[in-house]
């Protein structure tokens, strides 16, 4: 099951993932007010595209911003914030190569484990995940403002070991194009290690529509 829970993409497709920049803003901004809610601002992005310890990505078809994700360090531990897909290109394994990308960078920003939050009721998202290695460590109450539904919290450790590497070298073997990348040359965020600040996925639910 987790292996489709994002999809195949039509037959040629290349997906380009490249670090966020402000022009992706409206397109993301369009995305984020069909996926989320409660949507966060142009605002909200910007802060958190200056934040140190961030890392924050698109893909894109062609010129069209398709998706994107994000996320938090604090020490060792990445904090997946968001990952969502224009819902005409759900189902296009679209997230998976956000999700792919977005570990390669937390790994080079010193991550030994990953963390991040999804609705109980998301069993595509949580399917998704696990493929990555993530695994249920507890839940929080009420974590969703919109509904009050409840929020399963997935750990998923060692992702510097040989192990979690063969996982990864997996899952980028099944991407057929290979995601294209690009503008990867430095690590993407402003600063590296520790995150400043709060993010605000702290105190509003993401991680819905992968």
């Amino acid at each position: 099951m987790a292996g489709n829970v994002d999809g195949r993409a039509p037959s040629g497709l290349v997906v380009t993932v490249s670090p966020m920049r402000r022009r992706h803003l409206r397109a993301i901004l369009a995305i984020e007010a069909q996926v989320y809610p409660r949507p966060w601002s142009s605002r909200l992005f910007e802060d958190e595209l200056e934040r140190g310890g961030r890392v924050y990505l698109v893909a894109r078809v062609g010129p069209t911003v398709v998706g994107y994700a994000g996320l938090l360090m604090i020490a060792d531990d990445g904090h997946v914030a968001t990952v969502a897909v224009d819902p005409v290109w759900q189902g296009h394994r679209v997230a998976t190569r956000l999700l792919a990308e977005l570990v390669r960078q937390s790994q080079r920003l010193g991550a030994n484990q990953l963390t991040l939050e999804v609705r109980m009721s998301n069993v595509r998202a949580q399917g998704l995940y696990r493929r990555f290695g993530f695994a249920p460590a507890g839940a929080r109450k009420g974590y969703y403002g919109d509904n009050g539904e409840d929020a399963l919290v997935m750990w998923a450790h060692e992702i510097g070991s040989d192990d979690y590497q063969a996982r990864l070298d997996a899952i980028d073997a099944d991407l057929v194009p290979a995601t294209a990348r690009l503008g990867f040359d430095a690590p993407v965020g402003v600063g590296a290690g520790a995150g400043d600040g709060a993010h605000p996925a702290s105190s509003r639910g993401r991680m819905e529509r992968p």
